[in-house]
């Protein structure tokens, strides 16, 4: 049996399971304890004095993380506000273009337009986009982006090209998830919004994994979630709205804010700041989870970016030569993701358990400790693995990883 490798000098900041190779913070983030107890330290201020802490507290430290996350994100404060995460974003943005406008104009999407979106889109989001389609007469188009490619200008052209006259918005994925390749976004997303085609950013994986510029990237709509790369508590992720847009964008709970504000707060600012009572500890946490990653490694949060994606390249060559495969993009598509093709000879999902199961997911857990995605995309008999590189991670679990895969593909495993 092949030795598993010792934790990594950085794991000690988070409480994972000590008994598992953890190789998949792409999927869900996970939250370093200096943040968790951030976050324990709001709750506690919370319940100690609910009343105070809701109509006194909460709305001068919103309004401070929302003006740390906006350097952050490089964005006007006015145009940020918090959701959940990044799908109840997509949501929002989907629901709101199909609503009236003010004073009753027509909604931005009308029967027969169309809304196009990528063959690598979130399934999440596809779903969304089908559901408003189907009650709203809208036609959905798919922009095909190859994978494998060899060059970011291949999946440029595939997205423009997909462009049709009757194209009202473009949802795109500035990260994929299936495949985990960093999009060019902004050579899309200009030459759209300077012909009048609004685009939705899905950028689920784009904070503290790829810099963030989102005036100079000009979408309409950008939504990103926090829990991810920038390791807060689930629940906190970011909505960004072009001005020319606010007042047609809702949240999906209207209360209070629509007819209350507090003094100088924009309407827009106060519809998404109380939608009902919940815990916003999440949110709130968003600057110590900032100061926590800043001081991490050399270099700040840029820093443990180049660093996570110096590991993610080095994980996907060792990866692909244990596989025999080939990297499927080129390396200034990786970020802190990386996906490698999976060859014949692996336990392999049948019938019964596809697509839901894969059993090669479960033989990693369960024999190795090994906790990776295994992803059938674009099709059940097309599989990938794919990886994330985050600061507790270190190069030998991804050898670790290599040697699980070869002796389960030739059937050396116990």
């Amino acid at each position: 049996m092949i030795k598993r490798p010792a934790p990594g000098p950085l794991r000690r900041y988070w409480p994972l399971d000590p008994g598992v190779v953890f190789l998949n913070h792409g999927s869900f983030g996970a939250c370093p304890r200096p943040v968790l107890a951030a976050q324990e330290e709001l709750r506690a201020r919370l319940e100690a004095e609910p009343v105070r802490f809701f109509s006194r507290d909460y709305p001068d430290l919103l309004e401070a993380t929302r003006r740390r996350a906006a350097v952050f994100l490089g964005c006007d404060p006015a145009a940020l506000v918090f959701v959940p995460n990044a799908t109840t974003g997509v949501n929002t943005v989907l629901r709101s273009l199909a609503m009236p406008g003010p004073g009753g104009t027509d909604p931005w999407l009308r029967p027969g337009d169309g809304v196009l979106v990528l063959d690598h889109v979130y399934p999440a989001c596809r779903n969304a986009v089908t559901w408003l389609a189907e009650r709203c007469g809208l036609r959905v188009r798919e922009a095909r982006v190859p994978f494998p490619l060899a060059d970011p200008g291949a999946a440029v052209d595939a997205i423009l090209s997909a462009v049709t006259g009757e194209t009202r918005l473009v949802l795109l994925d500035q990260v994929t998830s299936p495949t985990g390749m960093v999009l060019p976004a902004e050579e899309i997303v200009r030459p759209l919004e300077d012909r009048g085609i609004p685009v939705l950013v899905d950028g689920a994986h784009a904070p503290g994994m790829v810099d963030l510029d989102l005036d100079r990237l000009g979408a309409s709509f950008w939504t990103g979630n926090a829990h991810k790369w920038l390791c807060t508590p689930k629940g906190a992720a970011f909505l960004v709205v072009a001005e020319r847009w606010r007042d047609r964008v809702f949240p999906g709970t209207i209360s209070h804010g629509w007819a209350r504000r507090r003094p100088g707060q924009s309407r827009f600012h106060a519809l998404f700041e109380w939608t009902g009572t919940d815990d916003p500890t999440a949110v709130l946490s968003i600057p110590a989870a900032l100061d926590f990653l800043g001081g991490l490694v050399a270099g700040g949060i840029a820093g443990l970016r180049a660093r996570n994606r110096t590991l993610a390249l080095r994980a996907r060559e060792i990866l692909c030569e244990a596989l025999g495969t080939a990297p499927p993009c080129p390396g200034s598509m990786v970020g802190s993701l990386a996906a490698v093709r999976l060859p014949d000879g692996l336990p392999a999902p049948d019938a019964a358990t596809a697509p839901h199961l894969d059993p090669l997911h479960d033989a990693l857990f369960e024999r190795y400790g090994i906790e990776v995605p295994v992803i059938s995309w674009p099709d059940d008999a097309t599989r990938w693995i794919r990886i994330a590189a985050q600061a507790y991670n270190h190069v030998d679990e991804y050898r670790y990883l290599a040697a699980a895969l070869d002796e389960l593909r030739h059937r050396r495993h116990p």
